[in-house]
């Protein structure tokens, strides 16, 4: 009898051993939960943090396995978004608010904003005569099609003081846009600066001969790049929505401290990008968009709900809303981490 009831004994431990130890192991099994992330033009290292952490095992710590696909502007990246073709997507802010300004739309928000300032620019050669933005009147400045900053340049006129009438538009496309402003056939040029005035010094243009007019320097307060989610996929899962964010937080900081390891992880990825090239683009995001004085105070990721209706009323002066989309509109701060887990240190 004594035999037989420590035998029992037994197999109720094993049993209670295995109703603990079991569900567990269940959990580490589980198979990752694939997503989707759209970027709304080719690979380049301004997606470092992205890019760095799948290759650093970040979202894969999250239960997260992140497939890419590369767009052709913001418009179609949003519309995936919205569509479900995509859960995930880093877009043009502004451009999203003039999606959810169009009367009936799928309520896509932004839950991380990764380009604290926007990357418009006028990249202008000052042997041209360029040096400041005033300096713009009078002269010829190249759009390329499809070219989103210069839809902010009404707002950037009015709070200067400049006149549009006065600045001769050329309009091109983005293939000749660096080639058109090195070979001096317009004055300067619209666009990114990170991607402007790097490709500009590496066709030889000399740094010294280059202005770069950030808007955000001239009064716009405009927000860049930011991820977008599928509303239905964050009603359904709002955790994985948060741990894809903390993974971009880390991937953030990676490429921030290891800017040289984060350029290799996108490299690897690319076809025949140029390393010193790459570098000094994430460099330059880096110190331009990223790691700015309000991401220092506030941590990176949110928004200044009050900065973020101006640049709504900002973007409004080109563009006729249907409905005046609000800050709360278009953006969502439930899935960030606590302020702790956002500082850059």
């Amino acid at each position: 009898m004594t035999k037989t009831r420590a035998f029992r004994c037994l197999l109720a431990a094993l049993a209670a051993l295995t109703a603990v130890v079991c569900p567990a192991r269940a959990e580490e099994a589980r198979p990752p939960l694939s997503v989707q992330l759209s970027f709304d033009r080719p690979l380049e290292s301004s997606m470092a943090p992205f890019i760095s952490a799948a290759s650093r095992g970040q979202f894969a710590a999250e239960g997260l396995s992140v497939r890419n696909d590369f767009l052709n502007g913001s418009p179609e990246a949003i519309a995936h978004v919205a569509s479900g073709a995509s859960e995930f997507a880093l877009v043009d802010i502004n451009e999203l608010i003039r999606f959810r300004a169009n009367g009936d739309t799928p309520p896509v928000k932004a839950v991380f904003v990764l380009f604290n300032q926007s990357p418009y620019a006028f990249v202008a050669r000052k042997s041209r005569g360029i040096h400041a933005l005033s300096d713009i009147e009078g002269k010829t400045v190249g759009v390329a099609e499809g070219d989103l900053s210069i839809r902010l340049w009404p707002a950037l006129a009015r709070q200067n003081g400049l006149k549009m009438s006065g600045v001769k538009i050329y309009r091109m496309s983005a293939a000749v846009r660096e080639p058109i402003l090195s070979a001096g056939q317009v004055d300067a040029v619209a666009g990114f600066s990170y991607l402007s005035a790097v490709n500009l010094r590496d066709r030889g243009v000399p740094a010294s001969d280059l202005a770069v007019l950030r808007y955000n320097d001239y009064g716009c307060e405009a927000y860049g790049f930011a991820v977008i989610v599928n509303p239905a996929f964050a009603a359904a899962k709002p955790d994985a929505v948060r741990g894809f964010v903390r993974a971009v937080i880390s991937g953030t900081h990676f490429s921030i401290h290891k800017p040289e390891a984060a350029v290799d992880d996108v490299l690897a990825r690319m076809e025949g990008g140029a390393r010193d090239l790459e570098l000094e683009r994430l460099k330059t995001v880096i110190s331009d968009n990223i790691l700015t004085g309000e991401v220092r105070r506030n941590g990176i990721g949110g928004v200044d709900a009050a900065r973020l209706e101006r640049s709504i009323d900002q973007v409004g002066e080109d563009f006729k809303f249907h409905k005046r989309p609000t800050a709360a509109d278009i953006f969502d701060d439930s899935f960030l981490p606590p302020l702790g887990g956002r500082l850059i240190n």
